[in-house]
């Protein structure tokens, strides 16, 4: 199994090119099933979960190539197969349940294995359930497998879902484009990726307004056409990276990063003691004056400060002058990085979905595990900032959600290799 090894090397400086998003990705690929014609992606991550989705809708019978390297990729699901996605590629990814409400759409019918791919506490699906159930499906679960149907069609409704979850968002908005009638969904989420996927559909021919708010209407349509959609910037990896410089040291410009995108996660790096501005090409990001000082962090939905970079910012404040205190309001168990920090000396304390962070003068190399993505990437950014080496086993995890992340912190001065297991 590969493990990266970090050796603390001082600031950093330069360029690091940001991906298109992966959760936007994993998205914008099961929309393809909402229509026979052609839909093409560009600006596509080239990561594992995109292989599986890839897998996913091979499974059902749709044509998928990937182009120029990966960036590209290009699907028809003009001759479909089946509409049964099966739990030996849907456990391995979370956002493989987003077949379920295209599937239900367009055939009227769609069995769905329970997702699996995470280790950060239980996802249900049952906002999913009420939102389609809601539009006229009847939904029944057997044996690990949601049997969706709507011999009818779906129809247009008022939904309002309890919590403004994206996945949920994205399949009910998936399936009312083509239910009859309209439908207003309420609480919805307001994240970057939903307001991508709203424009991808638009391209294909839906009827939707209100995209980044939490109020979105939709008036189905009978067919939607293809389209081709360049996938919006990746913020948590932008926002992942922006705290390379903060822990380091130096000076990094993220080449096609968007303040738009993480407004709420640069406001908290700027009361730390870390400038980030706008530049032609993307954000640059440095900190100010020496030691960064300690600040509070509630994870919010967007526009909030995102629970995929909690992990990160637990990192920074490792090293930070005071005491912080994180707060997880999204997930539960998602402080299993913290246990690892402190093998490197970090000073922190969890209790239930609090984790109190008091910084010391400085981290060291150690050992450390991986438990989930992002804490995989929040220990390689304490690696860098620590005194001597670490290693970081059971990297699997990185590759679902970060490109070339060796070569790009190479590339601004990191000391970093990817060690190959056996």
């Amino acid at each position: 199994m590969d493990s990266i090894l970090v050796t603390g090397n001082g600031p950093l400086n330069g360029q690091i090119p940001i991906a298109g998003a992966k959760n936007a990705c994993l998205t914008l690929m099961p929309a393809t099933l909402l229509s026979e014609e052609p839909l093409t992606l560009t600006n596509a991550p080239r990561l594992s979960d995109i292989k599986t989705m890839t897998a996913l809708l091979q499974s059902l019978g749709a044509e998928v190539s990937s182009l120029q390297d990966g960036q590209v990729i290009a699907m028809s699901s003009h001759n479909l197969t089946s509409q049964t996605a099966d739990y030996d590629i849907v456990r391995k990814m979370r956002a493989s349940n987003l077949v379920l409400g295209p599937l239900l759409a367009r055939f009227g019918q769609a069995v769905v294995s329970l997702p699996g791919g995470c280790a950060i506490g239980a996802r249900p699906m049952d906002l999913h359930v009420e939102g389609l159930e809601a539009l006229g499906a009847e939904i029944e679960l057997k044996d690990g497998y949601l049997h969706a149907r709507a011999p009818g069609g779906l129809k247009g409704a008022v939904h309002e879902m309890r919590f403004a979850s994206v996945g949920a968002t994205e399949n009910i908005v998936m399936a009312a484009t083509l239910a009859k009638g309209t439908t207003v969904l309420k609480n919805a989420a307001r994240e970057p990726e939903i307001v991508d996927l709203v424009e991808c559909l638009r391209k294909m021919g839906a009827q939707i307004s209100g995209e980044g708010s939490s109020t979105i209407e939709i008036q189905g349509v009978d067919r939607l056409h293809g389209a081709t959609h360049q996938v919006v910037t990746d913020r948590i990896e932008l926002g992942t990276y922006m705290l390379a410089p903060a822990i380091c040291g130096g000076e990094v410009e993220l080449l096609g990063g968007r303040m738009s995108l993480v407004e709420s996660f640069a406001a908290k790096l700027d009361a730390a003691g870390v400038s980030v501005a706008e530049t032609q090409n993307g954000l640059k990001v440095a900190r100010k004056n020496g030691r960064v000082q300690a600040v509070d962090v509630v994870t919010e939905p967007f526009p909030g400060f995102p629970t995929d970079l909690q992990a990160q910012m637990m990192a920074l404040m490792c090293t930070a002058e005071g005491t912080s205190v994180l707060e997880e309001r999204i997930f539960e168990n998602r402080f299993m990085h913290a246990p690892e920090l402190v093998r490197m000396g970090a000073n922190i304390e969890v209790h239930g979905g609090t984790a109190t962070v008091t910084g010391v003068e400085a981290l060291k190399g150690a050992p450390v595990m991986a438990t989930d993505l992002r804490a995989s990437v929040s220990l390689i950014l304490a690696g860098l900032a620590a005194e001597g080496e670490t290693t970081v086993s059971r990297v699997y995890h990185l590759d679902r959600g970060y490109e070339h992340v060796v070569r790009k912190l190479e590339g601004v001065g990191a000391k970093i290799e990817r060690i190959k297991g056996e």
